[in-house]
């Protein structure tokens, strides 16, 4: 089992992504700190991945609330004695054309996709350099390249990216590995919303001609938290079917 004996948090981990990559952490030997603000989804996950055999619990921290990161990060350490995989999946969007974008939606869209990233980073990297070890797995969106009626949205996971190369560069020295994903368009129920038209335009703009699967981000999460990528940082992961951009 490529995670036998580590210790991971996951961002977002009630919705469809995050659990998947719980339960796939969980399958090859990793204990589980499962967050998510809807404590209802973060409970269904622990259950999914206990069933399984796995170990997991649950936290509802809000990452955008210092305290709160620290109060999980906290329940970690006491209860593992460590973190060594974090992955930061939690975000969201809210959509439209820029005239029509309030202030208040452009600052959850950034504070939950970025600034979240960033407090949940800062939380586990002082252990992470005193053991000389850590995997932080930063999830970003093909929409980092822009897309139009996004730009709150491009604007976060563009600053991920940065975020991933800026933050690699400063903890590799310490063997603590720092890598980026950014899924195309997955099928979800999210996704599932679509109208009909917008679902065939990004299809076709997708060269594998199809949609991926919750399972492709899970294995890309799963690699960059294994020791298989031990001699990888900085570097970003297009799970998109040779998409590059909407």
């Amino acid at each position: 089992m490529k995670l036998q004996g580590r210790v991971a948090i996951i961002t977002g981990a009630g919705g469809f992504l995050g659990r998947g990559m719980a339960l796939r952490l969980a399958e090859n030997g990793s204990r589980v700190m499962v967050n998510d603000v809807n404590m209802k989804t973060a409970l269904e996950t622990v259950k999914l991945v206990t069933s399984q055999g796995g170990d997991a619990v649950a936290h509802g921290a809000n990452v955008t609330k210092a305290e709160e990161v620290q109060d999980m990060v906290g329940q970690v350490m006491d209860k593992w004695g460590k973190v060594d995989i974090l992955v930061n999946n939690a975000g969201d969007i809210r959509d439209a054309m820029l005239a029509n974008m309030s202030e208040e939606d452009w600052d959850f869209v950034i504070n939950l996709n970025l600034k979240g990233s960033f407090l949940c980073a800062r939380a586990v990297v002082p252990q992470m350099i005193e053991r000389g070890y850590g995997k932080i797995v930063n999830i970003a969106s093909m929409s980092y390249k822009g897309n139009a009626g996004q730009s709150n949205y491009s604007s976060a996971k563009a600053g991920l990216v940065g975020f991933t190369r800026a933050l690699g560069l400063e903890l590799a020295r310490h063997r603590i590995n720092v890598n980026c994903i950014a899924p195309g368009l997955i099928e979800t129920p999210r996704t599932g919303t679509l109208d009909e038209r917008t679902r065939e335009r990004i299809i076709r703009l997708t060269p594998m001609r199809c949609m991926g699967e919750v399972n492709d981000i899970a294995n890309a999460v799963l690699f960059f938290a294994s020791d298989e990528s031990k001699f990888i940082t900085r570097q970003v992961i297009h799970v998109s079917g040779g998409m590059e951009g909407f």
